[in-house]
């Protein structure tokens, strides 16, 4: 049977869906249950194509004969290498749309006949459907076989099978024993216990004496070895002492023993280079003396021009003369 439902949109933005009134379909209460497989097909896997037997880690060499020519690999690369070029000289020989001017853009607008609105929005809608639900077939009932054979009854009196006052004699002898025998367990296990505590208390004095008198011998050893280790320390640092004293003394008695004949020749180098020397002599070498020299050049320059211009005024005097007494003639 057809039925029409119809989904609308409610004010609100939710959607609301109605449909119209049916009847319900006849079908079965309970669920069947799942057919049982009659006809079971047994195989050997050892024949069957898709198992693949070996190791599936070895690699698939094809024979000589499936194996693709050199040659014939070289002309197929070409010819797709071909293809390829023929194809992007296609796409650049195709005229194309020219560039936007400014201030434009380029939008895809629809050629068909028929336009079609265009939107990102995609229309949905929901739609609800109530279905009956399957109720499960009840449990089977416990199988009860039916009664068979007659059913007895008889009549018993009291005191007929049991006697209280008889029967209960041994079983309160029992109890009585079981009772006094389990007194007499616990008596002699309190005063075993107690033995125990007695023996145990003994026995942790006794290790307790022990063992102050193990703590008091490591003790007196612990001071022992320190005091060992006291003296030891103490000998070894009389012995380095000792041993740098004797160093100290060889390497003084080596170094003047070696400075007694050093000393005088860097002396004696040291002065002959210059190093040492009288301040009176040097200063009377680099000072006076060469002022000296320049004072005695200077009075001698001066003396020998004197001299020179005595000279040549005594020269021009007797030229003088000279001449007046040739006149005079």
């Amino acid at each position: 049977m057809a039925f029409v439902s119809q989904g609308q949109r409610a004010p609100n933005g939710n959607y609301i869906f109605s449909s119209r009134p049916r009847p319900v379909e006849n079908r079965p209460k309970y669920r069947e249950p799942p057919p049982e497989q009659t006809h079971i097909t047994y195989g050997n896997i050892m024949y069957d194509r898709r198992v693949v037997r070996g190791n599936t880690y070895a690699q698939h060499i094809l024979p000589i004969m499936a194996q693709s020519d050199p040659d014939e690999v070289q002309r197929q690369q070409e010819i797709r290498r071909r293809n390829i070029a023929r194809k992007r000289g296609r796409e650049q020989s195709r005229t194309r749309t020219p560039e936007a001017l400014q201030g434009r853009k380029h939008i895809d607008v629809q050629t068909e006949r028929y336009l079609e609105e265009l939107s990102d929005v995609i229309v949905a809608k929901d739609i609800e459907c109530q279905t009956d639900s399957f109720l499960d077939r009840p449990a089977s009932p416990l199988f009860i076989p039916a009664k068979s054979g007659k059913d007895v009854e008889t009549q018993i009196e009291e005191g007929e099978l049991f006697d209280f006052n008889t029967e209960v004699q041994p079983v309160l002898e029992v109890l009585v024993g079981k009772i006094l025998e389990q007194s007499l367990w616990e008596v002699m296990e309190e005063e075993e216990l107690a033995c125990l505590r007695t023996q145990q208390r003994v026995f942790e004095e006794l290790r307790n004496n022990e063992l102050a008198e193990v703590m008091r011998l490591q003790e007196q050893e612990r001071r022992h070895r320190e005091e060992k280790e006291r003296r030891m320390a103490q000998q070894k640092e009389v012995l380095r002492k000792e041993k740098e004293v004797a160093e100290k003394i060889a390497a003084r008695a080596y170094t003047q023993q070696y400075l007694s004949g050093l000393l005088p020749a860097v002396f004696t180098s040291l002065r002959s280079q210059g190093y040492f020397y009288d301040p009176v002599q040097n200063d009377i070498e680099t000072n006076f003396i060469p002022w000296l020299m320049a004072e005695v050049n200077n009075s001698l320059e001066r003396r020998y021009a004197a001299r020179n211009l005595l000279d040549t005024i005594i020269h021009d005097v007797a030229q003088k003369r000279l001449e007046m007494f040739t006149e005079t003639q």
